[in-house]
């Protein structure tokens, strides 16, 4: 909803959380999920049985193919929908080129791949906006629909439950190893196909399963998002880091120094809320605070998520995020 992969990385986290302090308080009552827990989307209540969700994210190329740059924005925007139980509905693009430095094929193409994923996900595109920019960005406007009575919210998490997340880690180290064309190919393809992987499926298993509490990881990376569940519901959060998935290589590309500027930003950001035991590895340290673009979902259930990795726990406690 107001973060996306590129805010975190641009604005820095601590900017975000100030600019939305200006911000006066959304109230209706029908306003189920507004910005003030930071949760991925808004949901707006239609019906008793039918909401909407309402979700915008967009960013500039992170990777050189434009169909798969199409495809990645794309997905990352579905996937706060999917972040909140929802299903994707309609689609309107955001377009920011300069026609003098991009052919329109090149456009086209990064159409097309939007086209493809938004059609993939069962959502109609119906517009959108262009305007000229030196800097190109992409991304999607998203509504979907959901159920008021069966929604994933950054402030239902409770104690006991288990964490399990979706997909690997590590889409921002190897993006940037990329950009100085030091990344080995098989790295740069699983992460493209991850970030390219809609998270429709994790989020059915996860509402079949019961839970209530989920967010997809983006530009405030793994540990920040965490952070917003332990601070939404007053949560202390373990991940256990040996058991995080991870993409192919990023130890030995975070040994490189192939980390980004955000990955600073966000670890300033959870200063007073991150907690490392003295045996987690520096590369590891790197990762849980890594940007990522279309990441995976990260859920909290008392019922077992088979089809995703269990990464740690919630606890009672003051809201902190401790990484074992």
């Amino acid at each position: 909803m107001v973060e996306c992969a590129g805010c975190a990385a641009k604005l820095g986290p601590s900017h975000l959380a100030e600019l939305l302090q200006t911000l006066p308080a959304s109230k209706h009552a029908d306003l189920l999920i507004g910005f003030e827990t930071r949760d991925d989307a808004a949901i707006y209540r239609i019906t008793d049985d039918f909401a909407l969700v309402q979700t915008m994210d967009f960013f500039p190329p992170i990777v050189d193919d434009p169909y798969d740059y199409g495809c990645i924005a794309a997905a990352n925007a579905l996937s706060d929908v999917y972040a909140m139980g929802g299903i994707p509905l309609t689609a309107m693009n955001i377009c920011c080129f300069d026609p003098e430095t991009a052919e329109p094929e090149i456009w086209s193409k990064v159409l097309q791949g939007m086209a493809d994923k938004v059609r993939e996900a069962g959502a109609v595109t119906v517009g959108g906006h262009t305007v000229v920019d030196k800097q190109p960005k992409f991304g999607l406007s998203v509504t979907g629909s959901v159920d008021p009575r069966r929604v994933f919210s950054n402030a239902s998490a409770r104690p006991g439950d288990t964490l399990y997340l979706s997909k690997p880690l590590g889409t921002g180290i190897i993006t940037t190893a990329a950009k100085f064309d030091d990344c080995p190919e098989d790295a740069l393809f699983e992460a493209i196909r991850s970030m390219k992987t809609l998270n429709e499926d994790a989020a059915r298993t996860a509402l079949n399963a019961g839970a209530e509490c989920a967010t997809d990881i983006t530009g405030f990376g793994l540990a920040g998002h965490l952070s917003h569940i332990a601070r939404a519901s007053n949560v202390s959060i373990v991940v256990d880091s040996a058991s995080l998935p991870l993409l192919p290589h990023v130890e030995t590309l975070v040994e490189k120094n192939h980390i980004t500027g955000g990955s600073k930003k966000n670890l300033a950001y959870l200063a007073d809320l991150i907690q490392f035991e003295d045996s987690v590895p520096n590369w590891l340290r790197e990762l849980v605070i890594d940007p990522q673009t279309s990441g995976g979902l990260v859920v909290a259930s008392s019922a077992a998520l088979n089809d995703m990795t269990a990464i740690g726990s919630v606890e009672t406690g003051r809201p902190k995020i401790k990484i074992v």
